[in-house]
């Protein structure tokens, strides 16, 4: 497995676990607490996140919440390339992600500054996905979904989940090195055209993904699947995070997608503690 992936030159590596902070450019996202819609409180949230411990931050303008709409391209290209040009003049050093299904808002953010693409489509909604991102030489991020956010909560049903996304995502491995890209990342999709017990099942089994030989995200960051198991709100699922974190972690996940990135510092931390010793 590959144990760093290289950023437009720039080698970031993987030999342990990193954290990955969440940015929400919309006043959609399914936690308030993610969103951030000013150029202030972003290079704010920004720093923060970096000075907790971020190495990735994943800027996303379209919300993916069940029901949401397909953004228009030219509108999130335009948001998303004036604030990728914000970021890297106060943060220059900064690994950025951009959150996004089309090929134009990925071109046009990786020649803005952008170095990894984030794709929750895995190129099934924009076939000119893969082509683009092999053009640009970035890392890709992969992502199971059953359908399209707006109907992926319909009712989703598998005969086997753990098989069927496993598959799916090993089919899309081959295709995106098919077309060109060096550097694949797979997320299984926590929350994305699954049911509750679909969710636990991947997570249960989440190590099996690593015969793909690529590194695994994980995105459990205060998803349904927390605070819906425990009656609470997304805003109190900050420790069921972390305990689920902790869990993907032991099942080799590479990359912590959240919102929460000091307390993911915090498992990070002790989990490398735990494999130091005898």
């Amino acid at each position: 497995m590959n144990s760093s992936i290289n950023c437009k030159g720039r080698i970031l590596s993987l030999n342990h676990p990193i954290v990955m902070g969440v940015i929400n450019l919309n006043n959609e996202s399914f936690y308030q607490g993610s969103r951030y819609t000013t150029m202030d409180t972003i290079l704010f949230k920004t720093d923060n996140m970096l000075n907790e411990g971020a190495l990735i931050i994943d800027l996303g303008y379209m919300t993916s919440k069940p029901g949401a709409k397909i953004s228009d391209p030219s509108e999130e290209a335009d948001y998303i390339v004036n604030t990728v040009q914000e970021l890297k003049k106060r943060f220059p050093d900064i690994f950025i992600s951009i959150d996004t299904l089309h090929s134009l808002v990925a071109k046009e953010a990786v020649m803005a500054g952008a170095d990894i693409i984030n794709d929750i489509t895995s190129g099934d909604y924009d076939q000119s996905m893969m082509t683009e991102v092999a053009q640009l030489q970035v890392p890709y991020i992969m992502m199971h979904m059953k359908g399209m956010p707006e109907n992926m909560q319909n009712n989703p049903q598998y005969e086997d989940v753990v098989l069927e996304v496993l598959t799916y995502l090993k089919n899309k491995v081959l295709a995106a090195t098919k077309a060109g890209i060096q550097d694949v990342i797979i997320d299984p999709g926590f929350g994305f055209g699954k049911q509750i017990y679909h969710n636990y099942s991947l997570l249960k089994h989440l190590g099996v993904f690593n015969i793909l030989e690529v590194p695994v995200l994980a995105g459990l960051s205060r998803k349904s699947m927390i605070w819906k198991t425990l009656k609470i709100t997304p805003d109190e699922a900050l420790n069921g995070t972390t305990s689920l974190n902790i869990y993907a972690l032991q099942q080799g996940v590479k990359i912590l997608r959240v919102h929460d990135v000091k307390e993911a510092m915090q498992c990070i931390q002790l989990f490398n503690m735990i494999q130091s010793v005898d």
